[in-house]
């Protein structure tokens, strides 16, 4: 099964592209797509939108992940690192893939085993984990620690989601 995790940011998102086949992981791209920073910002959504969704349709992922966004200190750097996030969320649920959310520090637990882990540790383990792995930058590398931790954790967090539409539906 193919998976794609992805690390929002309007400047940089992170994308990675990992193969599961039972317990085993095999790296099968990563890289970043990244906007104009000198581009208005509908513009800078609209080139990760377009980004991404080459992405999507060349790799052919069947499922998703997404890292939640934390809060930054300065409120107009989070409301556009928020927009960024909703742009990443939309083009793999637009394409007809199922969205998983997973906040950083369960990442970082998934991949390394401590939910405060540096962005060193983690890039060390996502080497480890995918050997072959180009991480052509650390939004890269973040993103297939978010891969990796969906493929961990893809079970329950599906089971949760069929419960959750059962619910609905009654």
């Amino acid at each position: 099964m193919r998976l794609i995790g992805l690390d929002p940011g309007l400047r940089i998102t992170g994308w990675g592209v990992i193969e599961m086949d039972g317990n085993r992981l095999r790296h099968v791209a990563d890289g970043g797509v990244r906007s104009d920073e000198d581009l208005p910002l509908a513009r800078r959504l609209a080139q990760l939108y377009d980004g991404l969704a080459d992405v999507i349709r060349r790799f052919r992922p069947v499922e998703a992940a997404v890292e939640e966004t934390f809060v930054n200190v300065n409120p107009v750097s989070t409301l556009k690192l928020g927009q960024a996030r909703g742009v990443v969320l939309l083009v793999p649920a637009r394409l007809g893939l199922a969205v998983a959310e997973y906040p950083p520090n369960l990442v970082k637990k998934s991949v390394v085993g401590a939910g405060h882990a540096a962005k060193q540790q983690v890039q060390m383990m996502v080497r480890t984990l995918l050997p072959g792995a180009a991480l052509e930058c650390a939004d890269a590398a973040d993103a297939l620690a978010v891969a990796i931790c969906h493929a961990h954790h893809r079970g329950t967090h599906n089971a949760i989601a069929r419960a959750l539409k059962a619910e609905a539906a009654s």
